[in-house]
């Protein structure tokens, strides 16, 4: 039994930190946004635009294009 004006201190170890899993993670999700925004411009997510630049057959088609092209003016992409 311990006297009362004993005090006992429990130390417990962590790793602290962030985990390298998480890191990698959000490093990745990181570059397919910069990829994306930057240079595919939603081409990949199927958001294409026809070569002669025409905002297609349909009304409303560009929309994807042109959200990811002003992406790429916020980000300071250069582009035209």
């Amino acid at each position: 039994m311990l006297a009362s004006n004993q005090i006992t201190t429990k130390t417990t170890s962590s790793s602290g930190g962030v985990p390298r899993i998480a890191v990698g993670i959000l490093l990745g999700v990181l570059a397919f946004g910069v990829f994306i925004v930057g240079f595919d411009q939603g081409e990949m997510l199927g958001f294409t635009v026809p070569a002669d630049g025409s905002a297609g057959d349909e009304r409303g088609t560009n929309w994807a294009h042109e959200f990811y092209h002003d992406m790429r003016h916020a980000a300071g992409f250069p582009c035209h």
